[in-house]
C-alpha cells in the first residue's frame, strides 16, 4: 500500500487501472488496497466515467487526501499574483 501512496504522490490523480499497472498487481487487488486506504482517510476516491475515442471507460479515480501538489514552474498571470 505504501507503493500506491508513493505513486499517487508523484503522479497525482489516477484511475485504479493505471495504479494497478504501475504497481504490478491486479485491478481487483488495487481496488481492495484503495478501499482500505479510503477507509483510513489517506486517499480520496470517486467513480469516474469518461469517453476516449467513443469508448466508455469506467473506473475509480483516486488521489491523496489533503495533498496539494507544488505549483508548476514558469510565469504566473497577474490575476494569480494579486490573490497570493
Amino acid at each position: 500500500m505504501n507503493e500506491i501512496l508513493q505513486y499517487l504522490k508523484t503522479h497525482g490523480e489516477r484511475l485504479d487501472t493505471e495504479i494497478a499497472e504501475a504497481a504490478g498487481i491486479s485491478v481487483a487487488k488495487a481496488r481492495l488496497h484503495l478501499s482500505e486506504l479510503t477507509a483510513k482517510g489517506e486517499v480520496m476516491s470517486c467513480h469516474s466515467t469518461r469517453f476516449e475515442k467513443g469508448k466508455k471507460i469506467e473506473g475509480l479515480k483516486c488521489r491523496l487526501a489533503g495533498f496539494t501538489p507544488p505549483a508548476a514552474p514558469g510565469r504566473k498571470s497577474k490575476a494569480q499574483l494579486k490573490l497570493s
